[in-house]
């Protein structure tokens, strides 16, 4: 019988995982805290007759269609009976109720088993993992679409993850312009050098984030042409700012954005793409970096950039370049997100306004140097 984990197997699963794993083992404090409901996941146990033979856990991520096989055990002495396979099959059910419609795991390369397991469930390698584990054995990362007939056509766009609190547009912006253009070489000196040339200097707290006349002066320079497209003519995030000399600062920082763009072939529009309008643009080369709320995905709210990768007729896909190691997840739950297009288009706008921007880059093409704006 499969049924969900409570509280009172925390001894049983520490036997398994102690009996399954000689490294990166789930401490009891881990399966407590994974069984509780603030950690969002979900944790399945096969038992017959009393005995809990195996379990399989799985996180989601808040604010998209994506789960994560976390962990998963068979006792050694329970093992070849078809445990592992019910789970497996269990836990996709279980996502599938959950709306997500595609499921990723790692495994070691060593781990044969479990390799020959989900390859044999559909499961398909999309990368590896240097250097995943504690003892430093890369990991092998798979994916399976849970809705079959969904396939998304992705834009190849790298991965790159933000190194520093306040650089996601940056780093948003960097795996644009390297979709664009494989030979570029992205490092934390370029991704501080593009936060230098597009900060807006202050934000709630902290350093300031980066806004879409910044970031488009800096792509446009690397030779990339660039669509800007925002909602309002104000000075964005203004209102997350307290302070009212900041604030002065704040908009004297966007003038100076928008006196350089006047001069340069950028096409600045005020005005909001809806969902058709960013597809059409991925299937013109484009790709668009899109400022979103993070409340919807981390329930903390402040302004967040990431890439779109691609779509399908019911999701976007995003590269997020936060990874919130603190709360178990790894780069693997932050390369080509699933969204919801319904909730795609309500978390892509930022504070009470509904401030919405969206950049899109192309490749370079020879054109006039009048800046066109609409």
């Amino acid at each position: 019988m499969i049924r969900p984990a409570t509280l009172n197997d925390i001894d049983a699963l520490v036997a398994i995982e102690n009996a399954s794993f000689e490294t990166d083992r789930l401490s009891r404090r881990s399966f407590r805290h994974l069984l509780s409901p603030a950690a969002n996941a979900a944790t399945l146990v096969d038992e017959a007759e009393g005995v809990v033979r195996g379990y399989a856990m799985v996180l989601f991520n808040t604010g998209t269609s994506l789960a994560r096989m976390y962990s998963y055990a068979v006792d050694p002495a329970h093992r070849a009976k078809g445990i592992g396979r019910a789970l497996v099959a269990a836990c996709e059910a279980l996502a599938l109720e959950r709306d997500c419609i595609s499921m990723r795991l790692e495994v070691r390369p060593d781990n044969v088993a479990s390799r020959t397991l989900f390859e044999r469930h559909g499961y398909e390698f999309f990368e590896t993992a240097p250097d995943y584990y504690e003892d430093h054995a890369e990991a092998l990362r798979y994916e399976k679409l849970l809705v079959e007939h969904l396939r998304p056509e992705l834009v190849r766009v790298p991965y790159y993850q933000q190194t520093l609190d306040f650089t996601c547009g940056p780093a948003a912006l960097l795996m644009a312009m390297k979709g664009l253009q494989p030979d570029l070489e992205l490092d934390r000196k370029l991704e501080l050098r593009i936060w230098r040339e597009s900060t807006t200097i202050f934000m709630t707290s902290g350093h300031g984030g980066c806004g879409p006349y910044g970031m488009a002066l800096s792509a446009f320079k690397r030779g990339f042409d660039v669509e800007v497209w925002v909602n309002d003519e104000g000075a964005l995030f203004i209102n997350s700012v307290r302070d009212p000399e900041k604030r002065v600062v704040m908009e004297l920082v966007q003038e100076d954005f928008l006196d350089e763009l006047k001069h340069l072939p950028v096409k600045l529009v005020y005005g909001a793409l809806n969902g058709a309008d960013l597809q059409a643009r991925i299937e013109a080369g484009g790709i668009p970096v899109v400022l979103i709320s993070s409340y919807r995905i981390y329930q903390e709210k402040f302004p967040h950039w990431v890439v779109v990768t691609g779509y399908d007729e019911r999701s976007f896909y995003v590269h997020d370049p936060y990874v919130d190691w603190d709360a178990g997840k790894t780069t693997t739950d932050c390369v080509n997100m699933p969204i919801s297009r319904k909730d795609f288009q309500r978390m892509a706008r930022y504070g009470k306004t509904g401030q919405k921007a969206v950049l899109i880059l192309t490749r370079r093409r020879s054109r006039s140097t009048r800046n066109k704006r609409s």
